[in-house]
């Protein structure tokens, strides 16, 4: 027999992760010294040591590990356990690769000497939630007031608590100088029933939006969609549906196109071109 510490040397695992598979009933010392409390271990346990660590490498937890040690799992089971990791595992490649693409492009820019720019792009998933949403032409974006108009009304009679910042989504899929598609929306805690002129309903849940935060006035958001657009053909993507447009800080007036202290995120679906 061998103490804990030579067995530790000898197998190349830490005393305290031997304590722990110990404590957990997947590698028991052969002996405990009742008034030392040293452990003990025998030259064959490295086999079984051995194994935990294969399994381990393989991406099981410990307490898989004691399940397949035990024989608690079938062959099957096993299969289906590691068929499992395996798809883990190369999701988390095709996430790098995609990573990575980021990373050459950041290097690309860098080489040249340019300015980081102050628009950063993230990729996140944006849940399903409920909105109350009006959806009309007007003549230009500032012209949306007039279908805000309905929606307040129309959450006040029903007494609907907000869930979140109001928005407008764009669903015209080129610029337009005039008459534009707009559906202002304002996401709501409860359902509440539709009226004639504002729905109630869920909007859908979004796999990958590509996000940007634009800190100033509204008239200079077309600087935060050259930036969005630029980077999702950099990364190879390509746009899916219409924009979004999250307030996350009105103008201090209402309409004021020139409130420097107004803060706007711009979101767009995408997916790998």
């Amino acid at each position: 027999m061998i103490r804990i510490g030579d067995f530790s040397k000898l197998s190349h695992v830490t005393v305290k992760a031997l304590r722990l598979y110990d404590e957990m009933g997947l590698l028991k010392p052969v002996l405990v010294d009742t008034f030392t409390s040293y452990r003990y271990y025998e030259f064959s346990q490295l086999t079984r040591l051995y194994r935990i660590l294969a399994l381990k490498d393989l991406g099981l937890s410990l307490e898989e590990i004691g399940s397949v040690l035990e024989n608690e799992v079938s062959v099957e089971h096993l299969r289906g356990m590691l068929a499992l990791r395996q798809a883990e595992i190369r999701q988390r490649m095709r996430e790098d690769e995609v990573r990575l693409e980021r990373v050459a492009n950041w290097l690309e820019h860098l080489k040249e000497e340019r300015p980081m720019s102050v628009h950063a792009v993230v990729l996140k998933t944006v849940e399903s939630f409920k909105v109350a949403s009006m959806r009309g032409i007007v003549p230009q974006p500032p012209d949306q007031n007039i279908l805000w108009d309905e929606v307040i009304a129309f959450m006040e009679r029903h007494k609907a608590r907000m869930a979140g910042a109001p928005f407008a989504i764009y669903h015209d899929p080129d610029f337009r100088e005039k008459d534009w598609d707009i559906e202002v929306c304002q996401p709501v805690v409860e359902a509440v029933p539709s009226s004639d002129k504002v729905k109630v309903y869920d909007l859908p849940r979004v796999e990958k939006m590509a996000c940007v935060v634009h800190h100033g006035p509204f008239a200079t958001l077309p600087t935060a969609y050259d930036s969005l657009a630029a980077w999702i053909d950099q990364n190879g993507y390509r746009i899916v549906g219409p924009a979004r447009e999250i307030n996350l800080r009105l103008p201090d007036t209402m309409g004021d196109q020139n409130d420097p202290n107004t803060v706007n995120e711009v979101q767009f679906p995408v997916e790998k071109a």
